[in-house]
């Protein structure tokens, strides 16, 4: 059964405990979700605490997908440049499907979703996102439409002696 998608949904305790739940799920699966296992929800609060500043300053929106059973199955966050010079692209961030539900499409529904609701947005050509090298999030972004366009090599220490590269994709809407 396929995800049921909500862009901008009313944050209530019941959204934020889904997202946290989420977002520990996916990392302590080996997820690159800007941490490393193992990880808590008080680990990963203060983090969704700044995505939700962003969403009140409207400078950040956020896509959910919930499951049949109405539990959140998937996030990511479409976040406005502030740089006027860049205003005509936006940044996905905390994309994440959850790890019981990979291997579904999922994570291509998720794209979709935030390539549609990029495209409702007033002046945006471009989804700009970053991932972590050395699991193959490249190629699945790519199998999406999008592009590497930068790399830096070994970026994000993920441990001592364990470093990744940052892997910069595009996707053009225009």
């Amino acid at each position: 059964m396929p995800l049921t998608f909500t862009l901008d949904p009313s944050v209530n305790r019941e959204l934020r405990d889904g997202i946290l739940d989420l977002w520990a799920d996916v990392t302590n699966a080996g997820g690159a979700v800007g941490f490393v296992a193992p990880a808590t929800r008080e680990e990963i609060r203060p983090e969704l605490v700044r995505h939700f500043v962003a969403m009140a300053e409207g400078r950040a929106r956020l896509l959910v997908g919930h499951d049949e059973d109405g539990r959140v199955a998937a996030t990511a966050f479409l976040t406005h440049n502030s740089h006027r010079l860049m205003t005509h692209w936006l940044w996905l961030y905390t994309v994440m499907v959850h790890p019981r539900h990979q291997g579904r499409g999922y994570g291509r529904d998720l794209l979709a979703a935030a390539e549609d609701a990029a495209r409702g947005i007033d002046g945006i050509e471009a989804i700009r996102l970053t991932c972590r090298g050395g699991l193959g999030l490249e190629r699945f972004y790519a199998s999406c439409g999008y592009k590497e366009v930068g790399r830096v090599p070994g970026a994000i220490r993920v441990a001592p002696g364990d470093e990744r590269d940052d892997v910069i994709m595009l996707l053009p809407l225009t």
